[in-house]
């Protein structure tokens, strides 16, 4: 409880263009997030050029955890790819491997089958209500590369965001409590 008490005290005995410093410099540092993500979308063509593997559906490829890194370029998409797609009413992205793939020759639009790799089946049934293929429109990204296990934090902090509040409580302390 010492700790707790001497920040508190030192917090009181801040001047009030302290504190305000400090509260800019954190909002610079919000901002230059903000800033390096939109330049990354830039660059790589993805509206989320980083996801994180959410399930084990993709496993022993990729696991539980993994940051994937996303890049969208006009190429088409062939088989064997691995992508990143929304779904129409889900709000979380799904990584999953592109299995079959249909151009149509009068429009030249293009149908895509994805599955997990470590599912039985294709993804038809996590498709929307009557859809049996996935769409350009529908895709991401795809995968180019990965850091293994760098998104548990992601993860830990979803399922339990009472971890997230504190940890967000106990850094903003620190930077306004901090003598530099």
């Amino acid at each position: 409880m010492g700790w707790l008490a001497d920040s508190l005290d030192s917090i009181r005995t801040l001047q009030i263009r302290h504190v305000l410093t400090q509260i800019v410099s954190l909002g610079m540092i919000v901002t230059s997030a903000l800033i390096i993500w939109k330049g990354l979308m830039c660059v790589t063509g993805s509206e989320s050029p980083v996801v994180v593997v959410l399930s084990g559906s993709m496993e022993p490829g990729f696991k539980r955890g993994d940051i994937l890194f996303l890049h969208m370029s006009k190429d088409p998409i062939r088989a064997g790819e691995i992508v990143v797609f929304n779904v129409d009413g889900r709000e979380i992205p799904i990584v999953h491997r592109v299995i079959k793939v249909h151009e149509r020759q009068d429009t030249g639009e293009v149908d895509i089958l994805t599955k997990g790799d470590n599912n039985f089946g294709d993804d038809r049934l996590l498709y929307a209500h009557g859809q049996l293929w996935l769409q350009r429109h529908h895709i991401m990204g795809r995968a180019v590369g990965f850091l293994p296990y760098v998104g548990w934090v992601t993860i830990i902090m979803t399922e339990k965001p009472i971890i997230k509040y504190l940890l967000i409580g106990a850094l903003g302390l620190l930077v306004i409590t901090s003598k530099e």
